[in-house]
């Protein structure tokens, strides 16, 4: 597991600089904008109670959704399918998706039991999203969380396949095992992270970015909207659907879906960050393939300093978005946040 967050006891806000470029991307100028709102809300609106301990929190949760996961896909025929599934869905990893579920629940009022099975299906289909990722036709990455990419272990026909089962097995896992909650409740979590991981979604943005590689004239709008859809709309949809399912008003699913697009956003700008600045062995896959593979990303067009600001700008919008919640309850959402921004790898 990753270091602990730096957990400051109230958020420092940033100043704000011009951002080097010919336009400004519309979710930058957004995040300047709800920074410099957010400052005036006062410090108490963003601060983590102290009390908490979120590396307690999450290696709790994080065992929870371990076991679960486990119990999710058992090895059956065909076997091979199942221990392909079973290899990259049990490899480890920081399970924020699932975290982020079971905590967007718990801060309305949801049971973690209720919302384990959408979790272990936001891992599912980032397990998913991984595998065919890393693939020749894909990215071509030879490690993944420290291990052998799936391809490389059980061949490429397989992983595709593997990959797939995960994804459609992500919905089934949701309508049969989810207990306790109105039925129209699990449909529109259905419908919702369908949508993420769609032509509107994860697929859009990868779509974009294969075409885009390559490209020097690719600008920070469409190297936004790439990473809005890649990455941001899955980490959005495990929030609002962990809240729906905990049983969220609409207001709350508004706020919590401005938390979720900041923080899935700033995710992608830190993943840029670390891209250039950790070696492999620390990130568990292969550092610095953005620069082989020519891709544009948030160092190339705004320079590793401004980056960062960027990062902590989205992050500062997200959790002034966290201030109509009971702080007590809103504390593991603060501190994914953080955890988001801090992470090294």
């Amino acid at each position: 597991m990753a270091p602990q967050a730096s957990l400051r006891p109230c958020w420092t806000q940033v100043k704000t600089q011009a951002v080097p470029t010919r336009r400004r991307s519309r979710s930058v100028r957004a995040s300047t904008q709800a920074t410099e709102v957010s400052s005036s809300r006062g410090e108490e609106a963003a601060c983590v109670p102290p009390a908490f301990d979120f590396k307690a929190y999450m290696v709790q949760k994080a065992q929870q959704v371990e076991v679960a996961l486990e119990k999710s896909v058992p090895v059956q025929h065909p076997e091979l399918i199942h221990q392909a599934m079973r290899y990259s869905l049990l490899a480890g990893g920081k399970r924020i998706r699932p975290v982020l579920s079971i905590a967007a629940c718990e801060l309305v009022g949801g049971e973690a039991e209720a919302v384990m099975p959408t979790a272990c299906a936001m891992e599912m289909i980032h397990t998913m999203s991984l595998i065919h990722d890393d693939l020749p036709s894909m990215d071509n990455d030879d490690f993944r969380r420290g291990k052998p990419t799936n391809h490389k272990v059980y061949g490429e026909e397989i992983a595709i396949l593997a990959g797939d089962a995960l994804l459609s097995y992500a919905f089934e896992h949701i309508a049969r095992h989810t207990k306790g909650v109105e039925p129209e409740r699990v449909l529109q979590v259905v419908a919702d992270l369908g949508k993420a991981v769609g032509s509107e979604g994860l697929v859009a943005g990868q779509v974009v970015d294969i075409k885009s590689e390559g490209n020097g004239d690719v600008e920070l709008d469409t190297l936004q909207y790439i990473h809005e859809h890649k990455t941001a709309a899955l980490l959005e949809a495990a929030v609002v659907c962990g809240a729906r399912i905990g049983g969220a008003t609409e207001a709350q699913l508004e706020a919590l879906a401005r938390y979720s697009r900041n923080i899935g956003l700033a995710f992608q700008v830190i993943d840029d960050i670390l891209d250039v600045t950790q070696p492999t062995e620390v990130l568990g896959k292969t550092a610095g393939k953005d620069l082989l593979s020519e891709k544009s990303t948030y160092p190339k067009l705004l320079g590793l300093e401004r980056s960062k600001e960027v990062a902590q700008e989205l992050i500062d919008s997200a959790v002034a978005e966290l201030s109509i919640f009971d702080k007590e309850r809103a504390a593991p959402l603060y501190a994914l946040a953080l955890y988001i921004r801090d992470r090294q790898s």
